[in-house]
């Protein structure tokens, strides 16, 4: 499989180049994507509004793109299979993958999967984010009160979509959309 580790090492560089920060990179493996190739999943956004337009998506893949290939003629196998890069923006339900994420977000729902069992052998949970302090998050978990765990058990984590995230997330700039509208109304 894949070393995740490296693969950060190569894209973080690339996507930090064009002013945006990594969310996450991820491998799919081929039972989860439904054909022969695997998926490449790198989520960046743009630090101003937490997201990634179209245009950001596509300038990305190319850099990103451009820098495996150069690696992989210089000699470097990152992905030993054919892939296919997806590049994306979080999304308003987003994964929680860094520190500054929990931060950000206190306040809000979330979906926290633990790979070492809190609070009577429980290893999903659901509350609202109390916060981080130092490696510890803190979640107001539904079913079991206020539970603190270690940064490092966490598994995956992120936002449920609700009214209040919805208020909370900054839009899209939409300059130029009436453009494009009227453009395609010619």
């Amino acid at each position: 499989m894949a070393d995740i580790a490296r693969l950060t090492q190569v894209i973080e560089p690339e996507v930090n180049a064009l002013g945006f920060d990594l969310v996450r990179v991820r491998i799919f493996g081929k039972s989860e994507v439904g054909d022969d190739e695997i998926a490449l999943q790198i989520m960046a956004e743009n630090p101003k509004t937490g997201q990634l337009v179209l245009d950001d998506c596509v300038k990305l893949s190319h850099r990103i793109s451009d820098r495996m290939d150069a690696l992989e003629e210089a000699g470097e196998v990152l992905l030993d299979e054919a892939y296919r890069l997806e590049v994306s923006s979080p999304g308003i339900d987003r994964p929680l993958t860094r520190p500054k994420d929990y931060a950000a977000w206190t306040g809000h729902e979330a979906k926290v999967n633990l790979a070492v069992a809190v609070e009577g052998n429980r290893k999903a949970l659901h509350g609202d984010l109390v916060g981080i302090e130092g490696e510890t998050v803190t979640i107001d978990d539904r079913k079991s009160g206020r539970v603190s765990f270690p940064l490092a058990d966490i598994q995956s984590a992120r936002l449920v979509l609700t009214d209040k995230l919805i208020a909370a997330t900054r839009p899209l700039d939409t300059s130029g959309a009436d453009e494009i509208l009227e453009e395609q109304e010619d």
